[in-house]
């Protein structure tokens, strides 16, 4: 079955309609609630976990799990494509490379975007002699994986000077250990991503580091990566997916409304699952437009970069093929 927007606008209010003809609407949530499993990030949430802990699924028939941890979005997209989990979060060129390779995944909505406040960060130690993104070349840089929104940031930086996508040795670090292997000299650069606010803010707070370039200065204002649901799991459960596609924008609107307050509820967020919740007060937010919308440029911006970089043919994919939009007619 072809999803498209219109099928999965119409279709979900019908089919609600149908259920709740004879069901009362709390009856509705527990016969049909829909279960969406995740992995979590170290350190910080998406906008359907701030949906969900602010009841705004309740009676709704979505249900969230958080079944573990990953180490970045190829993981996520992974056990996605595994049927290990029921939604994934990427960086946008790893949901680009992954439909490419035959997924066939829908960007529901950004899960992050970089602006100017909200951006991922390289640093280096205050006395490092490096002092601009051409110092970089044969450097060895951490990131929380390969394959993801801070290779693909370096990539491009490095091509903005006119050196190699390759002239940096990138190395995978896990967020919490970010800042202890560049204190120990173990990694030149830590590079921190938008969803490591935290981390990055305790990294700051500590002293003798200073930032040499961030993404948004590197790619402009865009998504910085997507919410991705499987198109098969939406045919199955189209009211669910509008609902929680509805729900996590609202949640970002929110947060961005009522940034302390959203803090308090990350630093919740965090104790529960047993990490150190006072780092929420670095946290900067999800950096997303208003009622999360996505452009067309989000995805074409890096279908350009994979197309010149010889990783995805020229006119294979374009952001209607990808993106789910509420109120359009189409996502493929």
């Amino acid at each position: 079955m072809k999803i498209t927007r219109r099928s999965l606008l119409a279709s979900a209010p019908v089919a609600a309609g149908i259920i709740a003809a004879g069901l009362p609407r709390f009856a509705f949530a527990q016969a049909a609630a829909v279960k969406f499993r995740y992995l979590a990030s170290r350190g910080s949430i998406s906008p359907h976990e701030l949906a969900d802990e602010l009841g705004y699924y309740k009676d709704l028939g979505v249900e969230l799990e958080n079944v573990g941890y990953a180490t970045g979005g190829p993981e996520s997209l992974f056990a996605l494509s595994s049927g290990s989990v029921d939604l994934g979060s990427a960086a946008t060129a790893a949901v680009i490379n992954s439909i490419s390779g035959g997924n066939d995944f829908v960007a529901a909505y950004p899960s992050n975007g970089i602006n100017k406040d909200v951006k991922s960060v390289f640093y280096v130690l205050a006395d490092s002699p490096i002092k601009s993104i051409a110092d970089i070349a044969g450097k060895t840089i951490s990131v929380n994986t390969l394959g993801a929104h801070l290779d693909y940031t370096v990539r491009e930086a490095l091509h903005s000077v006119g050196l190699p996508p390759d002239a940096a040795n990138l190395v995978v670090v896990p967020g919490p250990q970010l800042e202890q292997t560049l204190r120990s000299h173990q990694v030149d650069i830590a590079g921190l991503g938008y969803w490591q606010a935290t981390f990055a803010g305790a990294l700051v707070a500590n002293g003798g580091v200073r930032g040499v370039f961030n993404d948004t200065d590197v790619l402009g204002e865009l998504a910085g990566g997507f919410v991705v649901l499987r198109r098969d799991f939406i045919a199955a459960n189209p009211a669910a997916a509008r609902h929680f596609v509805e729900q996590s924008a609202r949640a970002a609107d929110w947060s961005r409304q009522n940034p302390d307050e959203a803090r308090k509820v990350l630093a919740s967020i965090l104790d529960k699952r047993g990490e150190n919740g006072d780092l929420a007060r670095y946290w900067t937010g999800f950096g997303l437009r208003e009622g999360a919308q996505a452009t067309d440029r989000d995805i074409d911006f890096w279908v350009s970069v994979l197309e010149r970089d010889g990783r995805l043919t020229k006119g294979k994919l374009k952001a209607a093929d990808i993106l789910y939009r509420r109120g359009e007619t189409k996502t493929n």
